[in-house]
This record gives C-alpha cells, sequence and structure tokens, in this order.
C-alpha cells in the first residue's frame, strides 16, 4: 500500500539505522553460526523463510470498553480497521497518545521526530504487535490482549521491528531491508541461554530449523497446543499504514471464555463480514485459591475474589470487571481511582496468562 510522508519516513529511518551496525550484528551471527556448526547457505535460507511467511499479531480485548456503550469489538466490526492508540484513546493501562505525551515522546525518539512532522495526524500512527515467530496458540505477547488478529505477512514488509519492547528504547532496531540487528540479538540469545522469545529449550540450530519447516503450519494446527504463556519476551512490530480487516488480517485467535457472550457474537460477526478465519484458542482460568500475592502485588488476591464467577478467573470475567469500572467507578473507589484500578485489572490479566490452566479444548 502507499504510506504517507511520515510513515515512510519512519521506515527509513529504522532501516538507516539499522544499517549503521550491520557490519557488527553480521559478525555476531557469523560467530554464532561457526559455533553452531549452521552453513551460511541454510541460515539465509531461514530467513528468507521468515521474511516470506512470518505474520504479526496485533493483541487485544476486544471487551474492552469505548464509548456510548461500545467495545473494542463493536468498534472493529462498525469500522473494519484496526486502529492506534492516537485515534482510539483507549490502553491497557494509562493512556499518554497525544502530543508531549509519554507514547509520542517515545515515537519520536524512536522514529526520528517521522510522526512529529507538520500535518501528521493520528490515523498515520503505527500500530503495535508482535512477530508470530514460535507459534504459540496464546499468541506471541498476551500480555497485550487475550485475543489476536493474524495479519498477511505482506504487511511484515511496511513495518518496523524492535527486539523486545521499544519502551525499553532497545537498540536492536530494524526492518526487512535491513534485519541483521534483530537476527544478531535472537541467534546470540538462543546461543547464550538456550530460549528466546518464551521458548525454552531453543538452541541456534532449533531455531534455524524451526524457521524452515514450521512457519508455514496451519492456524488449526497452532492452537492446538498449550498456551506458552510468555508474558515479556517478543520482537515487536510497529505497522506503519493502515490495517484493513478485508485487506490485510487473515484470521482471529479468540479466547474461548467470550464463546456464547455478546462479545463473542461480534467476533463472530466481524469474521463473517471481513472474511476472516476464526479460531478459539484454550484459553486460561484460574482459581481464586491460586492467584499468588507474590506476583505482580499483594492486592492481586483480593481482586481476584471479588472479579471472580464461582471461585474462578478468565479473560471474560476480567473484562466485566473493567466494564463495570468504566461504568460505576465510584463503585471500585475502596481500592483506589479510576486509573489504579484499571492497572491492578491490567496486572490481574498478567497473573492469569502466568499461572492460568487451559479452560477447553481448541476448536476452529
Amino acid at each position: 500500500m502507499e504510506l504517507s510522508k511520515s510513515q515512510s519516513s519512519a521506515l527509513e529511518y529504522i532501516t538507516g539505522y539499522a544499517r549503521t551496525y550491520k557490519r557488527e550484528a553480521e559478525q555476531t551471527i557469523s560467530e554464532v553460526l561457526h559455533m553452531s556448526n549452521i552453513s551460511k547457505h541454510e541460515y539465509e535460507s531461514a530467513v528468507l523463510k521468515l521474511k516470506s511467511h512470518a505474520k504479526i499479531a496485533l493483541h487485544f480485548h476486544p471487551d474492552r470498553p469505548v464509548s456510548n456503550g461500545l467495545n473494542i469489538a463493536d468498534l472493529l466490526l462498525e469500522q473494519g480497521e484496526y486502529k492506534s492508540q492516537f485515534e482510539t484513546f483507549i490502553s491497557n493501562g494509562s493512556v499518554s497518545a497525544y502530543p508531549g505525551g509519554l507514547r509520542d515522546n517515545w515515537e519520536k525518539k524512536l522514529f526520528g521526530g517521522a510522526y512529529q512532522e507538520e500535518g501528521t495526524t493520528g490515523r498515520e500512527r503505527p500500530k503495535y504487535g508482535a512477530l508470530n515467530l514460535m507459534l504459540h496458540a496464546d499468541g506471541p505477547a498476551p500480555r497485550f490482549g487475550s485475543c489476536y488478529l493474524l495479519l498477511s505477512p505482506s504487511v511484515s514488509r511496511r513495518s518496523t521491528y524492535t527486539y523486545l519492547d521499544s519502551n525499553e528504547d532497545t537498540k536492536e532496531k530494524g526492518t526487512y531491508a535491513e534485519f541483521d540487528l534483530i537476527m544478531a540479538a535472537l541467534m546470540k540469545e538462543t546461543f547464550i541461554r538456550d530460549s528466546a522469545l518464551g521458548e525454552r529449550n531453543l538452541t541456534p540450530s532449533k531455531l534455524v530449523h524451526h524457521l524452515l519447516h514450521q512457519l508455514e503450519s496451519p492456524v488449526a494446527e497452532i492452537i492446538g497446543k498449550e498456551p506458552n504463556r510468555n508474558l515479556n519476551f517478543y520482537i515487536e512490530a510497529q505497522v506503519h499504514g493502515s490495517v484493513s480487516l478485508r485487506e490485510d488480517a487473515e484470521a482471529l485467535v479468540a479466547d474461548p471464555s467470550f464463546i456464547g457472550t455478546a462479545v463473542g457474537d461480534t467476533l463472530e460477526q466481524l469474521c463473517e463480514k471481513y472474511r476472516i478465519e476464526l479460531y478459539w484458542h484454550k484459553g486460561s482460568v484460574l482459581q481464586v485459591k491460586e492467584v499468588p500475592a507474590d506476583f505482580r502485588g499483594p492486592s492481586m488476591p483480593s481482586l481476584a475474589e471479588r472479579v471472580a464467577h464461582h471461585n474462578r478467573i478468565d479473560a471474560y470475567r476480567i473484562g466485566l470487571a473493567a466494564a463495570d469500572l468504566k461504568r460505576d467507578p465510584a463503585s471500585w473507589g475502596d481500592r483506589g481511582n479510576y486509573e489504579e484500578v484499571l492497572q491492578e485489572l491490567k496486572l490481574l490479566w498478567h497473573v492469569l496468562v502466568k499461572y492460568g490452566k487451559p479452560a477447553m479444548k481448541s476448536s476452529m
């Protein structure tokens, strides 16, 4: 698709940045290949396969309220487009997508001021996701949402990438035109730690084999796996240009707690309307008594007890609490103000991702 001046400038800036570190990245990759007995041809074939088939996942919570009684799923159905915070002003935590806000300032640094050029609109801002390399059933970055859209591999070519979260101002950035910095970080981590992107027991050889032979696995096969529960390790993707559900989305993988609910019905309608394949992963449930007090804070057990239905929590129950908070923040005043309780609910979702148990068998 045709990109705006700001969007093109952002891609060019990251490409130029990555190019300055190309020799250093190539040296790291060469050393790992030599020590791991991987041929350069095999490695290059794996990278080519990645660039041809890897899809970006956009995680979201479909039931989070927006305005006028609508939620995110309603907006996706109505508008047919996945939008950035600069358009929706929706966040899992604090919202800082405005000129001079935290998100605006880190995007200014990340993209060399491309989106601060005069005349740039919120509609032009990037959308944030993660590159779906390891094909985890619950997606590459479930901390950002219980459901995720899988985009066409063509979208990956108009995206920029950071190894881990861009908010951390990580050194490793790139585009498909200059991807060596990202690959060097990935190869180095598998070599040193035998793990990466939330995948344990992952060596450089296993990674290359995975890229060569697994990236084309059908979604129906992927969702049959157990959730990986990876909170912190991903290749963040920043998608430049619009994300059309009809043109860019290939599949929606949703949490089964929404089956039979109004939100689930809306997800089914939008998939039918925009010709997107709908799948349900195994989901997560957690008994209140299993909620730890030493992960995401000591208030998590009491919050879980308040949110729970039949002494257990899932994505749907946390979403109901978020909607109730939006509708009647005063009723949650015993736990803090609106922003504080919203942050608590976000942290409770992290607890569910990490400690939850599968809710059901996967089905299409």
